[in-house]
C-alpha cells in the first residue's frame, strides 16, 4: 500500500513541475509581447509624432501590433493548456 501512495506523490510532483514550467513559459511569451509592443509600436508612434508621417512607421506599428498579439496568444495558450 505504501508503494501506491508513493507513486501518487511522484505523479503529483511531476504534475506540479509541469504546471510551473508552463506558467514560466507563458510568462516568458507575455514578456516578449510587452517588449515587442514597446520596441515596435511605442517607438514608431514617437517617430510619427516627432517627424513627418512615413509609411514605414505605420508598417512598423502594424507589425508590432501583430507580433504583440501573436506572443500574447501563445502565452495564453501555454498557460491555459
Amino acid at each position: 500500500m505504501g508503494s501506491w501512495s508513493e507513486q501518487q506523490e511522484v505523479k503529483k510532483e511531476v504534475k506540479e513541475k509541469e504546471k510551473t514550467s508552463r506558467e514560466t513559459l507563458g510568462k516568458f511569451f507575455y514578456d516578449l509581447a510587452k517588449i515587442s509592443f514597446t520596441a515596435l509600436v511605442v517607438g514608431s508612434v514617437v517617430s510619427v509624432a516627432t517627424q513627418q508621417e512615413k509609411v514605414e512607421y505605420w508598417i512598423l506599428i502594424l507589425i508590432g501590433i501583430f507580433v504583440t498579439y501573436i506572443f500574447s496568444y501563445i502565452g495564453y495558450k501555454i498557460i491555459k493548456q
